[in-house]
């Protein structure tokens, strides 16, 4: 049975604020702390292990979600598919744990072996990860509730044990091993969730070749994600990685709050798509456009007016240069919020992978040229100016390849409604932060007056997305 997308899209935004609030707690502890080097070296680790993760992942989490979307209205074909998905998960993630050790082995310095050891956790953590056959059911409750409280573990354990610089390699132990154990929970659901069944070797390379096709893109979503820390800290050093770092994670911290819907939506564009249902799909796709427009614009303008007031009471001193850095990335939030809907909701639920592939392709290798040429001159910054350009090619390829199921008018009206709104909110929010100055108390009244105006416009100009959930509130 199909669950509600609004229930669901509920638990994934208390889940992203929990997500958002959880940095803003332990950010600005760890910032002065770890200082600008500890937090580029956890951060170029992490970006080192996580090519890991993705290669024994092998695109599994998106084809599984799909998969199971399609067969859970038949209990043994579904457990069957998970089965046969999960065990040839288990053959990529035994070959990526055994690559990653031979690499640390023999190409890491001895001085920072121990740090990779213990990220290591991270790559366990795949192999156990299941949350794609949840999602896949839209049982959302089940994998938020676990997030929320392996989230707060989290939190607990930083403030308790990571004291100085020193206490780096805490610092990313209990990252990489709370990972682990979020995944590993998650299995005490599934005797009630699947049943037993046979499964056969074909059975379960029959998914090989659809992994694969979804795995290509995500190496090369790779290169302008993950990759441009890895470059910086070649090219650059370790304190313009944390500049990045920092940066992109307030970005990435806010633009959940939008994405939440990806998640949502995916499972229930591939039922649609399973039952040929192409009318549904064109409808949740426009309104998808209208609330992610309606979120990544204020977002995106809102992060860029209160950047040069918040940096330096929230990372410290030592973080100044996170401010441009903030600034440039920020419109970053547009094209990934526009691409998520067309790649993830769209293209990859209607088994369009090769098209996916392409534009992500192009663009991860014109950020990978770029980032050449940029890092030398600029560090972070050019890192920051490459991949929008990146995530800006991205959408406007799967644009065209799409927009047949796009309604090209509503999406240019949508447009200009919330740019006016979001560059009024702009205007309102850079002139209290010139009267302020820097402190605390600007940035929350920069926020609270920001949202104020926004909702006032969007109320006036009857944003659709206002009154839905004024509706739906009203109902409850």
């Amino acid at each position: 049975m199909a669950k509600s997308i609004f229930k669901n899209y509920l638990y994934n935004v208390a889940y992203q604020i929990v997500t958002l609030l959880v940095p803003l707690i332990t950010t600005p502890y760890i910032s002065r702390v770890l200082l600008p080097e500890g937090v580029g070296t956890a951060a170029f680790i992490n970006s080192i292990t996580s090519y890991f993760v993705i290669a024994g992942t092998m695109g599994i989490s998106l084809y599984g979600n799909r998969q199971i979307a399609y067969y859970r209205e038949d209990k043994v074909e579904m457990s069957k598919t998970f089965w046969s998905i999960f065990s040839l998960k288990l053959i990529f993630s035994s070959f990526s744990i055994i690559a990653y050790a031979f690499f640390v082995h023999f190409f890491v310095d001895p001085n920072l072996q121990m740090l990779y050891w213990i990220s290591g956790f991270h790559l366990f953590g795949m192999m156990m990860d299941i949350t794609w056959f949840f999602n896949g059911q839209e049982e959302f409750q089940k994998t938020v509730t676990r997030n929320l409280i392996i989230k707060l573990i989290g939190v607990v354990l930083i403030f308790s044990l990571v004291k100085d610089i020193n206490d780096l390699w805490v610092y990313i132990f209990i990252s990489s091993f709370t990972a682990f154990l979020g995944q590993a929970i998650m299995w005490i659901y599934i005797p009630k969730e699947v049943v037993k069944t046979k499964i056969r070797r074909s059975d379960i390379f029959s998914h090989f070749l659809p992994t694969l096709k979804i795995f290509i893109p995500q190496i090369a979503i790779q290169i302008y994600t993950v990759m441009d820390k890895t470059m910086i800290g070649i090219i650059s050093n370790a304190s313009e990685v944390a500049y990045y770092e920092n940066s992109q994670k307030i970005v990435k911290m806010a633009l959940g709050l939008a994405t939440s819907l990806g998640v949502v939506m995916m499972p229930r564009i591939s039922n649609y798509f399973a039952k040929e249902e192409y009318n549904k799909i064109k409808e949740y796709t426009a309104k998808s456009f209208v609330y992610i427009s309606f979120l990544t614009f204020p977002l995106t303008f809102g992060l860029m007016g209160i950047a040069k007031e918040f940096v330096p009471w929230f990372f410290g001193e030592a973080f100044f240069p996170v401010i441009p850095n903030m600034i440039l990335i920020s419109p970053i939030m547009l094209a990934i919020g526009w691409s998520n809907i067309i790649g993830v909701q769209m293209m990859l639920p209607m088994k369009k992978e090769l098209g996916f592939t392409l534009s992500v392709t192009l663009a991860a290798v014109v950020n990978f040229i770029l980032n050449l040429f940029l890092i030398q001159s600029y560090q972070s910054l050019g890192a920051a100016i490459s991949s929008v350009i990146a995530e800006f090619l991205v959408t406007f390829i799967q644009f065209l390849m799409m927009r047949r199921f796009i309604q090209t008018k509503l999406l240019l009206e949508v447009f200009l409604k919330y740019l006016i709104g979001s560059l009024l909110m702009l205007f309102v929010i850079r002139l209290i932060g010139y009267f302020m100055g820097v402190s605390i108390i600007t940035t929350v009244i920069q926020i609270f007056s920001g949202t104020l105006v926004y909702g006032i416009y969007s109320i006036l100009t009857k944003s659709e997305v206002v009154f839905y959930f004024i509706h739906k509130f009203f109902k409850r």
